[in-house]
């Protein structure tokens, strides 16, 4: 992996208990849309459209999952740690 991918990308950890439900889902959702590019979780291979709130639960992102998260523009690397702080605070729950 390259500096630039690593500059693109973050591992994170879903800390709150409840994991990813509607709620923290419509918190990334509303940030994601926000970047000029695209916006991207993986998980265990899985990619999904951080925009999509579907897309998001469909993950199964539960207490302890390890997500990876991905811009496509450097530009948007300040909704990339948005995003991560979310997931460090356990969306505030």
């Amino acid at each position: 992996m390259d500096q630039l991918e690593k500059n693109l990308s973050k591992e994170v950890t879903v800390v709150n208990e409840l994991g990813l439900h509607a709620r923290p889902a419509a918190m990334i959702a509303k940030l994601a849309l926000q970047a000029k590019a695209g916006v991207w979780l993986i998980k265990n291979g899985e990619q999904v459209d951080a925009t999509s709130i579907i897309d998001i639960l469909s993950l199964s992102g539960t207490r302890e999952s390890r997500i990876t998260l991905r811009i496509e523009n450097p530009s948007d690397t300040e909704i990339l740690e948005k995003i991560s702080t979310l997931f460090e605070s356990g969306f505030k729950e």
